[in-house]
């Protein structure tokens, strides 16, 4: 059975608390897409013009450390949230996104989807919501990372 659009966010996480009409709504600014293992998704620096819900596959975040090359950060997967960069200006990517097996996910025009949060602020303010959480979440494990990388202190 073929699930538009609508159906696909419906099913998401990110989507929970939206009612109908708004998922209508921001459904005109994603399309399904489609990626074979080692595609990139977008790359460090590029503008951030789109972002994705993951429906199936894993996803590499990673990021250019000199002297060490390409490292992978977090690896996101099924139901996990594609880029974050397209929420403040200077809407730029601050990791790139390998997949690491055939992934497919919902991808949305940002361009568009701000568009539509800056018409109807409630639809924005319930998206920046749902971003949170995620938000949240990768600071939380930057930290852990960091903690151990440098060591945490004794306390």
């Amino acid at each position: 059975m073929r699930r538009d659009i609508p159906d696909l966010l419906r099913s998401h996480d990110f989507t929970h608390g939206l009612d109908d009409d708004q998922l209508a709504f921001i459904a005109g600014c994603a399309r399904n897409f489609r990626f074979d293992q080692g595609d990139y998704l977008f790359r460090e620096g590029d503008a951030a013009d789109r972002f994705y819900l993951i429906r199936h596959g894993r996803v590499a975040l990673e990021m250019n450390i000199r002297g060490r090359g390409q490292v992978t950060v977090r690896t996101l997967q099924d139901d996990d949230i594609l880029g974050v960069s397209w929420l403040v200006p200077p809407h730029r990517s601050t990791f790139s996104a390998r997949a690491l097996t055939l992934t497919r996910a919902i991808g949305f025009d940002a361009v568009c989807l701000r568009g539509k949060c800056d018409a109807d602020h409630d639809l924005g303010y319930a998206l920046m919501m749902n971003f949170m959480p995620e938000l949240l979440g990768r600071l939380r494990s930057a930290r852990l990372q960091l903690a151990d990388v440098y060591g945490a202190p004794n306390g």
